[in-house]
């Protein structure tokens, strides 16, 4: 009977090892997954800045242009009175 248990307790003993492998693999792949997951996030959260950036000057610009464009018909306005 001890030979028994000693023999379903080694097989259980090497299950646990091979299973405790398999998640030390798969805990290792997550924290990989997760790093590109961080990296991708990153560069999205800048490219969104720039983004925001180049929105902020483009509608500068236009502002100018509507302003630019006020003024010119202001001075035609007075022109033609």
């Amino acid at each position: 009977m001890l030979e028994s248990n000693l023999k379903q307790l080694e097989q259980l003993v090497g299950t646990l090892l091979q299973d405790n492998k398999s998640l030390l693999e798969r805990n290792e792949s997550l924290v990989e997954e997760l790093q590109a997951l961080k990296d991708e996030n990153e560069t999205l959260q800048l490219s969104a800045l720039e983004q925001e950036e180049l929105q902020g000057q483009t509608a500068a610009r236009i502002q100018a242009l509507v302003e630019l464009a006020s003024a010119g018909q202001s001075s035609e306005a007075a022109l033609n009175q």
